[in-house]
């Protein structure tokens, strides 16, 4: 079989519909694994933040709080830049935009191990991972999946998030027993050269829109021309907030996402590993459990995109945060020097449930704002991420002031339940007339 080339757009196209029998995979799939293996590679620094809490305080005497402050600064950005990396993926496709990203986290996490100083880490640490890492973030796999697919959105959706919180998990074991054994530098050297390793990956293999290589999107019945790069990517960006801004469903869902935040990357990704070690845990144990969390972490997310493509998204939010806060009010009772069921139990349980809150959630911003959807879900992951901020500072601040982390596990779970009825009181969009508007509910 031959390509053919498109007189009107100039794309080629790939061949047609094969004969039944000789069906072959949607080149969307293919996008959607090359994305998948980049998002791991790229979310490897954000296995760190807890592993280093102990070493760095040990090294150079800084205080928990002043390094939860530049793990603060890292998610914060990380939060705040990913609807801008939406916009400027519109701008410049979604290829430039990764690779500049990917080398900017490697550059944050090389210069780490010259730093001698509070203010090094925070600039390293804290500012070019978190604007690197987020311009990888969540609003990448909406990016992705928004053009290369019509159908199995929430499917694909979950298998994205699952790589961006797996990955952070997946390099936890290794990490671990570096920074146990050989220091932390190593690790984070070896964190720098995962990043870099991936962009030859990216810019070779990822494609922008199905139109670049004359496919359509998955489960479309027709051709879909690429659209025009759009200019103003920032204004477009603030303009979108603004409209997003006065509708209620927007607040509600940065409100539940905020909490999202705070339960996951704020608390356990950043605070865990100490916590366990503060009752007695080899570090590297705790490191490993983390690490069970990312496998089930998998299975919960995918399993939550098939959910949310058959069930009510708000209904799927709140038994998920309903769960993760009853979960946490129980976690305190179950730190021990060593590993035992109930703790595995919490694992498991926690795993399935660590980011099954994405898919429903970025559901609810495509049926609510449409083709600005990518664009408000990384405004909402913004929220997600100051949250996270927030509990990653206040939780060292709390373990330096109370000599213990038991206060943040109760507060947490009770700002899950918080949650649990903020999902439940958003209301259905009502339908509305043009591109890109938002509906105000």
């Amino acid at each position: 079989m031959t390509q053919t080339t498109d007189a009107t757009t100039g794309t080629t196209q790939e061949p047609g519909p094969t004969p039944r029998g000789r069906a072959r995979i949607h080149r969307a799939w293919f996008v959607a694994a090359v994305a998948f293996v980049t998002i791991i590679g790229a979310a490897a620094f954000r296995s760190l933040p807890g592993l280093l809490i102990d070493p760095l305080h040990q090294e150079f005497g800084w205080s928990r709080g002043t390094i939860g402050a530049a793990a603060s600064i890292n998610l914060a950005l990380y939060g705040l830049t990913a609807p801008f990396a939406a916009a400027l993926m519109d701008r410049f496709g979604i290829r430039r935009v990764v690779a500049v990203a990917l080398t900017v986290i490697a550059l944050g996490s090389g210069l780490t191990v010259w730093m001698t100083a509070p203010w090094q880490l925070l600039l390293c640490w804290g500012l070019l991972v978190g604007l690197g890492s987020g311009s990888m973030a969540l609003a990448f796999a909406a990016t992705v999946t928004n053009r290369w697919f019509t159908a199995r959105k929430g499917l694909v959706t979950g298998i994205l998030t699952a790589a961006s919180a797996s990955g952070q998990l997946i390099f936890l074991p290794l990490l671990s027993w570096m920074v146990e054994g050989h220091g932390w530098r190593p690790a984070a050297v070896t964190v720098a050269l995962a990043a870099l390793a991936v962009v030859p990956f990216v810019w070779l293999l990822l494609r922008d829109h199905p139109a670049d290589v004359g496919a359509t999107p998955y489960g479309a019945t027709e051709f879909v021309p690429k659209p025009e790069p759009v200019q103003g990517a920032a204004r477009r960006t603030v303009a979108v907030l603004f409209k997003a801004v006065r509708t209620g469903p927007f607040w509600l869902l940065a409100g539940t996402f905020a909490i999202c935040g705070a339960s996951t990357n704020g608390l356990i990704q950043t605070h865990f590993v100490p916590a366990a070690h503060d009752h007695g845990m080899p570090i590297t144990a705790a490191a490993s459990l983390l690490a069970v969390i990312g496998v089930f972490d998998v299975v919960g997310t995918i399993a939550s995109g098939w959910f949310t493509d058959r069930f009510e998204p708000r209904r799927l939010l709140a038994v998920y945060y309903a769960l993760r806060g009853i979960s946490l009010l129980f976690l305190p009772m179950l730190l021990a020097p060593t590993v035992h069921p109930p703790m595995l139990f919490f694992i498991v349980f926690y795993g399935l449930d660590w980011v099954a809150t994405v898919p429903p959630t970025l559901a609810l911003c495509r049926e609510q704002y449409g083709e600005d959807s990518a664009i408000v879900f990384g405004w909402v992951l913004a929220s997600h991420q100051i949250g996270a901020a927030l509990v990653a500072f206040l939780g060292g601040v709390a373990r330096d002031a109370f000599g213990s982390y038991d206060m943040v596990w109760y507060l947490s779970g009770a700002l899950c339940a918080v949650a649990a009825l903020m999902a439940l009181v958003i209301r259905r969009r009502r339908p509305v007339v043009g591109v890109g508007s938002v509906a105000v509910a």
